[in-house]
């Protein structure tokens, strides 16, 4: 059962910015303006997968809620305690 987290969907838009930069940095490719918010999730997800930064979700719950979920909780993470996402 996966917890819900009360600001899921800025903390997602954070990681994809984030996760965005991370992947230029890494030389590991870039996101055309046309790529979906599908294709960046995955990409994002599978290469902090591949680098160790997150563990992987069990192969059945490997969806896009299962990655846009663990995204948001690994730039939580990431974030500062006083961050504004962290507030409750």
């Amino acid at each position: 059962m996966k917890s819900q987290l009360k600001q899921e969907a800025p903390l997602l838009k954070e990681a994809i910015r984030v996760g965005t930069v991370y992947l230029q940095q890494r030389k590991a490719g870039k996101f055309e303006p046309s790529d979906s918010l599908s294709i960046k999730v995955e990409a994002i997800y599978r290469l902090l997968v591949q680098d160790k930064l997150i563990v992987p979700l069990p192969e059945d719950k490997e969806d896009g809620n299962g990655m846009k979920h663990k995204l948001a909780l690994w730039i939580e993470k990431q974030l500062p305690t006083d961050h504004p996402l962290k507030k409750n």
